[in-house]
């Protein structure tokens, strides 16, 4: 088995491909030891110690490092790790633990309460977020999740290498904000969740 890896536009993550599928459905983000509890393979990577953040794709694994720690060392640790799991395949989550779940549905989480009246707006920005957002995330290693709309305004949250990346504010304000503007006129501006 071969493990491809990719930078990404965070310098304390790396993306791990193991050229199969990781999650079924949706993701799932650990950001700390306690939460990686739920998945044997999130918690082997928080046990080197030297581990802030996994998140799991659709067909990839993104790492963040501690502060501090360098890629040279750990990389070589993780991809041990990964190399065990999917060769032994074993299951991504503890039995009766929270494996079936994803990402928090729409409705779970959203910074705004929206209005029943902008629920073609919405859907416009939600399916614009799926085709056209989403896919360019998950290449950095990360996901983008909907968190409201309401006065013009569309609350986003990043996660995965995305959520610590120095150049996340810099992709939503001109990246998605510029996106949604130009196809939902109604869209007057993009904030972090």
């Amino acid at each position: 088995m071969f493990i491809e890896t990719e930078t990404t536009p965070n310098p304390a993550s790396l993306k791990f491909m193991p050229g199969q599928q990781v999650m079924g459905q949706g993701t799932r983000e650990f950001a700390t030891p306690e939460a990686a509890e739920a998945s044997p393979l999130a918690q082997a990577i928080f046990d080197t110690g030297e581990v802030e953040n996994v998140f799991f794709g659709g067909d990839f694994v993104t790492v963040t490092a501690a502060p501090g720690v360098s890629w040279t060392d750990l990389k070589p640790q993780v991809l041990a790790i990964l190399l065990d799991h999917f060769v032994s395949q074993a299951p991504l989550f503890a039995p009766g633990s929270a494996g079936g779940i994803s990402v928090p549905p729409e409705d779970d989480g959203m910074a705004v309460e929206e209005r029943e009246e902008d629920a073609d707006i919405i859907a416009q920005i939600n399916e614009l977020l799926e085709t056209r957002v989403r896919p360019a995330v998950a290449g950095d290693g990360g996901d983008i999740q909907y968190r409201g709309f309401r006065d013009g305004v569309v609350h986003l949250q990043m996660q995965g290498a995305c959520s610590g990346c120095p150049s996340s504010t810099a992709t939503l304000k001109h990246g998605i904000e510029g996106l949604l503007k130009h196809y939902v006129p109604e869209v007057v501006e993009v904030r972090a969740a």
